[in-house]
């Protein structure tokens, strides 16, 4: 087991990475205090396969448990499903002193800490992670949303967790797209935060797709960090929290024109990299060589970087309504080299408009 704290004075709390984390959520859950009432908040695949586990843990170290069941993937982030989560806790007496516990993918994450941000004004928040992507990013960092018609994670509030459990293991159930789709963010952390672990991806990528158990806790407990690291210089994305968006603001769009269904999370992020990286290259800030290196590495791991064809006026209008936007400006992240970073707000469209083209007839060509 590893621990990695992010410091945020009274809201510090723990990220613990090892296998087998999850038969330990009710001996951590006692640790950290609060009420004797706990809602675990999960889709009935995630639920199956690690509800037990949990369960059994939380109820052996006396807490009174509601299952809370919502929809599997990104449906489950709508106003609906979050009303209906607020009167299932209602009915089941939870107060302030509660927790919610998020067992799940990023979906899961995103939905259960809205709730808990928004239930009563605040109810303390464990983050139960099962795929790479919740494991590595999502789950770390205190940013819950749900999605609006019109674009990805609109509505939603920072609300930090008390808890992130890490459960590398757990991964391993992953359907093969899942797990790669993770591995989107993985490489981001890399391109845009630290050299060395995007070197170190480079070299393993053989075993983490063998999902090797040491290589996985390794890897992951790498990404742990750097967001870790990240958030307590930055807790609400005034501007160095803005390098992890590294790749969404493409791939937010491309989800949002394809109403979530095209692509999963990853694969768009891992598509907005090649975008972002080959923008960075025809406006001059990063060298071809980087650029290759990204799509190199996204490739191996079996990720697109390329854009079958889609409406290109349509990315563009959904670029502009990014939550990150300032005086209708949206923000670019850039790696000019491995490792680094370069936020940029004065994108032309029309450079934005070739590089979706080029990615397009590259894919046609093939």
């Amino acid at each position: 087991m590893r621990e990695i704290t992010v410091h945020l004075g009274p809201r510090s709390y723990p990220v613990v990475v090892g296998i087998g984390a999850l038969s330990s959520v009710g001996e951590r859950l006692r640790t950290l205090g609060g009420g004797s009432k706990v809602a675990l908040v999960s889709d009935r695949s995630v639920m199956r396969l690690h509800g037990p586990r949990v369960t059994e843990s939380v109820r052996a170290a006396g807490f009174a448990l509601t299952h809370v069941i919502v929809p599997e993937g990104e449906s489950a982030k709508a106003l609906a499903v979050a009303e209906r989560c607020w009167d299932e806790l209602l009915a089941a007496g939870m107060d302030r002193t509660s927790t919610v516990l998020a067992l799940g993918g990023g979906a899961i994450g995103d939905l259960a800490g809205f709730v808990a941000a928004t239930y009563m004004r605040g109810v303390n928040v464990v983050q139960l992670p099962t795929t790479v992507l919740a494991q590595v990013d999502a789950s770390i960092g205190g940013k819950t949303a749900i999605d609006h018609p019109r674009a990805k994670n609109l509505i939603g509030a920072f609300h930090q967790p008390r808890l992130v459990l890490v459960d590398p293991g757990a991964v391993v159930t992953l359907p093969d797209r899942e797990f790669r789709s993770g591995l989107a963010e993985v490489v981001k952390h890399g391109i845009v935060a630290d050299a060395a672990y995007f070197v170190e991806v480079e070299q393993h990528t053989a075993l983490l797709l063998a999902r090797d158990l040491p290589t996985l806790e390794r890897i992951i407990g790498g990404s742990c960090r750097i967001k870790a690291s990240v958030v307590e210089r930055d807790e609400q994305e005034a501007e160095l929290r803005a390098v992890l968006n590294y790749g969404h603001t493409i791939g937010h769009a491309l989800e949002a024109v394809t109403e979530y269904g095209r692509w999963a999370h990853g694969e768009a992020v891992s598509i907005g990299i090649a975008v972002a990286a080959r923008l960075a290259h025809r406006l001059g800030y990063a060298s071809l060589e980087t650029v290759v290196r990204q799509e190199r590495l996204l490739e191996a791991l079996g990720l697109p970087v390329r854009l079958p064809d889609v409406d290109h006026a349509a990315v563009l209008a959904a670029i502009g309504r990014d939550k990150k936007s300032r005086d209708g400006k949206v923000p670019f992240v850039f790696a000019p080299r491995i490792g680094e970073f370069r936020l940029v707000f004065d994108v032309p469209t029309d450079a934005v408009r070739a590089v979706l083209a080029e990615l397009t007839h590259a894919a046609l060509a093939r």
